[in-house]
């Protein structure tokens, strides 16, 4: 071998080793900032996030392994080797500081970033107000982008190459492919089958810590330029598929109960929140409603809960489903179910219009109308990032009803607690600022809804509506281990409240609920005679279920039992409301219960995956 290809190799290994050892400071770093929602660091863990950072580092550097050591005299030219330089420098750099965007965002997504994510797709309007929000709110991120910048330049920098006669020869070429190779298996994590995946995680870092292990560069290259391409999974047969989960439910009623359905999702209303002194008003709506105490989200983040509350469709996939290619399937939703009963429907949300592609999807899902900050009219109420404040906006909301054809159904989505957490000038001081960022914001809204249901109370049509209130997801910020856990992620407070109808009893239900249940429900609530393609069920039904998605692992509770499961097998078996932290794992002692719930969850990813996947969310 040349010395000068000794000296391409040397160097090229040199600078792989330090952006390796950068990788390694990232989560470290990633681990104290966040040590209260992750499970203690083990050597499993380390072998685990070595293994994809690896492969991270693989991937991006494979094409400069090319570079730096195809031989040819090309490699002498000064200019050539400035170029590689600087290129590498640059590439790396910017891969690495993707981890930094999670220290913060790991705390409302609980996993690593997608390259949806990352790219604000569905935010492009608020990208500026959010991106100076986010750059002042958090300044320690930039700050440690930068600070890793300079210290990788300094020691970069100081990797010297000499530069020398070089001509290309065929024993520098095999080596050069050799380490190519090499490269090749690093990106792929290794010579199994199949590259590794995101699932993969969990065999490092059980359910709490596949975010340490992985790294947010690894999970964007993984998800970039992807459309959600669901796996085909085949379990069953068709006959046997529909026995033990089939979606078809179908609701016959002699008259219909033609109430008004005002549906509320409010941001971040976490199930934690509730009850500590931040939350008056929904603490007593939740004793003189009907209120599901273990309720729970389908997503983790904001633009999931809109076609899991209207459409009943889970979140399980990476990709959200109203950014994914199936976002124009056709689905049985809220607005097209009831406007053939004469509803007038129409959604609002305070935001910026095309946030989240919201009014992209109130479109598809068949409302009439939306209002979103172009449509408000009112008082000046712009909250700097987002939109409107919540309180105006819902007093604007209510205008709007009295105005509105009766029946109708709408829609609308909060965002006050939403980072930055801005809420109005004249209210600082007035809440509780609670033991987190998000508290004043949620203690604001709680105010806003009180505000609201005061108006209301003095409207006609008021006795003659069910109000439905959810949140979208969790608090970012849980402040005690249970809510930590993949089923304290997702639970929130559902409550129904029918202030004219006694055959709506007021009590707490025990029984697992869910976000996708609220459309079958209100099939049977409003006595709508129709047959739907829904994954979830009625309030009056005896099912007790529930299933959300997060970090590639399907969470499945039963009664008291939680099962984890990966999409093959089984990770975990939990009496959660016996061990909320889910500390004693069941799976090889209640084996009989793991048989059972893993049989229906099986059902469940095959039923779903086919019908999106080949668009049959609704009956032909």
């Amino acid at each position: 071998m040349s010395k000068l290809f000794s000296q391409n190799c040397l160097l090229f290994f040199k600078r792989f080793l330090l952006i390796f050892f950068f990788y390694q400071l990232c989560r470290i770093g990633f681990y104290f900032y966040n040590a209260h929602l992750l499970d203690p660091w083990d050597l499993k863990v380390f072998i685990g996030g070595v293994r994809f950072d690896l492969a991270a580092l693989g991937f991006i550097n494979i094409g400069f392994a090319l570079l730096h050591l195809f031989p040819g005299k090309f490699q002498s030219n000064k200019g050539y080797q400035k170029f590689l330089f600087y290129s590498f420098f640059l590439v790396n750099i910017f891969f690495l500081c993707l981890n930094y965007v999670d220290y913060e965002y790991f705390k409302f997504i609980g996993r690593r970033s997608s390259y949806a994510f990352i790219t604000a797709s569905g935010m492009e309007q608020e990208l500026p107000g959010l991106l100076k929000n986010f750059i002042f709110d958090y300044w320690w991120i930039p700050l440690f982008m930068f600070l890793s910048f300079l210290f990788f330049w300094l020691i970069y920098r100081k990797i010297n190459f000499k530069i020398k006669n070089s001509r290309f020869n065929i024993k520098d070429t095999i080596i050069t492919i050799l380490v190519v190779g090499i490269m090749l298996v690093l990106g792929r994590g290794g010579v199994q089958p199949k590259p590794i995946r995101l699932v993969d995680a969990s065999q490092y870092g059980g359910l709490k810590n596949t975010a340490l292990v992985l790294n947010t560069p690894f999970s964007v290259l993984k998800t970039m330029g992807k459309s959600e391409n669901l796996e085909e999974v085949h379990f069953y047969t068709d006959t046997e598929l529909d026995k033990i989960f089939n979606p078809v439910q179908e609701f016959r009623y002699d008259s219909i109960n033609k109430k008004n359905v005002v549906l509320l999702i409010v941001e971040s209303f976490g199930r934690e929140t509730m009850n500590r002194g931040l939350t008056p008003f929904m603490d007593s709506l939740a004793q003189n409603s009907h209120f599901f105490e273990n309720a729970f989200a389908n997503g983790k983040v904001s633009i999931d809960a809109v076609p899991s509350s209207i459409s009943s469709i889970p979140s399980l996939m990476n990709r959200t489903f109203i950014s994914s290619s199936y976002a124009l399937n056709d689905v049985y939703t809220l607005p097209k179910v009831l406007k053939e009963y004469g509803y007038h429907t129409a959604f609002f949300h305070g935001a910026f219009n095309g946030s989240q592609n919201f009014d992209q999807y109130a479109n598809v899902a068949g409302f009439e109308e939306y209002y979103g900050k172009n449509e408000y009219e009112g008082p000046e109420a712009f909250d700097g990032a987002w939109g409107i404040f919540d309180e105006e906006f819902l007093q604007f909301y209510a205008k709007k009803l009295d105005e509105f054809k009766k029946p109708f159904f709408t829609t609308l989505f909060t965002i006050s607690s939403h980072s930055p957490y801005t809420i109005p000038d004249r209210y600082k001081g007035k809440f509780p600022k609670g033991q987190a960022d998000i508290h004043e914001s949620i203690a604001y809204a709680d105010h806003a809804l009180k505000k609201f249901f005061e108006t209301a109370k003095t409207k006609d049509w008021y006795n003659n509506t069910i109000f439905i209130i959810t949140a979208d997801h969790t608090c970012a910020e849980p402040q005690e281990e249970e809510w930590k856990t993949n089923v304290g992620k997702f639970r929130i407070p559902i409550l129904f409240l029918a202030p004219g109808d006694t055959n709506m009893t007021t009590e707490k239900v025990e029984k697992n609920f869910q976000q996708i249940d609220i459309l079958p429900s209100l099939m049977d609530y409003l006595q709508i005679n129709t047959k739907v393609v829904t994954y979830g069920k009625s309030y009056k039904s005896d099912k007790d279920f529930v299933v959300n998605y997060l970090d590639n692992i399907y969470n499945y509770e039963k009664g008291d039992y939680y099962l984890a499961f990966d999409g093959k097998k089984t990770l975990g078996l939990y009496n959660w409301k016996k061990d909320p932290l889910l500390k004693q794992n069941l799976m090889n002692t209640e084996v009989a219960k793991r048989n059972e719930m893993e049989k229906f969850i099986k059902a469940y990813i095959q039923s779903f995956n086919h019908r999106v996947k080949n668009n049959q969310l609704t009956i032909k």
